[in-house]
């Protein structure tokens, strides 16, 4: 549909023999938000691949406001007004702050777009970095690096900007930082947005949809409502990962009796064997067990 910022239609997407993406479908409205979530390996950062021209779908249609780009450079695309704040942040490191943002600069694009980010609106979303403007980018802290990463889109005056895990290794009280301003970046751009299974931040935010993926293949898709809250959504279709300490203690005391051997030679050492009851406790959970908790309450029993 031409209102659509982002479509992605019935994409099929392989590295090598590798069949990664499988008929994965997606639609992101104009100026709204949606989130793409799924366990590492899922193919989230795969699906940010193909929508921006870095890894061609060998079926498939992606398509910005209607126009279809499948299969173009990545230059080209980003001409559509399609920007990428990739996994990683991937800053010029030996460039200052104020160079990483310049050489990022274009105008805005679009009907009814005269006026667009400056490095000087950055600096205003970002006094951190503008307070760092003439300093080298690499020697920038994590968080001040992902702020930067984001300005660094931004100054291209994106229609359509995909964020890859904005938060990943930021402190708690940097990710509140970088979420506030995934709401405020403009209403005259469409967000959409990837992370893992930890739907914490990320349900404050989407007010449009969700969509979920497990090993390259598009398991559930909503867009959201009017009265529909995300976080009812998420609970409702089993998205929300478990961390009770009852709960994962129950599975845990079950995988250990259901595999004595294993259990008893982590006890004496074998640490490789953590995975392999960790992986079980996963199946058993449907993989709705929280992992980082999980792996803290197993190391806790068995050293005990």
């Amino acid at each position: 549909m031409a209102s659509d910022a982002l479509e992605l239609q019935d994409i099929e997407a392989f590295y090598g023999d590798s069949h990664v993406l499988h008929r994965v479908s997606l639609r992101l409205g104009e100026g709204r938000l949606l989130g793409l979530l799924g366990r590492n390996g899922a193919g989230k950062s795969t699906a940010m691949s193909v929508t921006v021209g870095l890894l061609p779908p060998r079926h498939g249609r992606v398509a910005v406001f209607g126009r279809a780009v499948t299969g173009r450079a990545p230059e080209a695309i980003a001409a559509e007004g399609v920007a990428l704040v990739p996994q990683g942040r991937r800053i010029f490191r030996s460039l200052a702050v104020s160079e990483n943002l310049a050489v990022a600069g274009r105008k805005p694009r679009g009907p009814g777009r005269a006026t667009g980010w400056t490095i000087d609106a950055v600096y205003a979303l970002f006094p951190r970095i503008g307070e760092r403007r003439r300093q080298v980018a690499g020697s920038l802290s994590g968080g001040e690096q992902q702020m930067l990463a984001i300005g660094r889109a931004l100054m291209s005056n994106p229609r359509v900007l995909l964020m890859d895990e904005p938060s990943e290794g930021l402190a708690p009280q940097l990710v509140g930082e970088v979420m506030a301003t995934i709401k405020t970046s403009g209403e005259d751009i469409s967000r959409f947005r990837v992370r893992p299974f930890d739907l914490a931040s990320l349900l404050g935010l989407v007010r449009d949809g969700i969509v979920s993926h497990t090993a390259g293949k598009q398991i559930f898709s909503h867009m959201v409502a009017t009265g529909d809250q995300p976080a009812q959504i998420a609970e409702r279709e089993g998205l929300v990962k478990i961390d009770d300490d009852s709960q994962l203690s129950a599975w845990i005391d079950e995988v250990i009796a259901e595999n004595p051997n294993e259990a008893e030679r982590l006890r004496n050492g074998e640490k490789k064997l953590q995975g392999v009851l960790v992986g079980a406790v996963m199946k058993k959970s449907k993989g709705r067990a929280d992992p980082r908790k999980l792996n803290q309450l197993l190391t806790t029993r068995l050293t005990s």
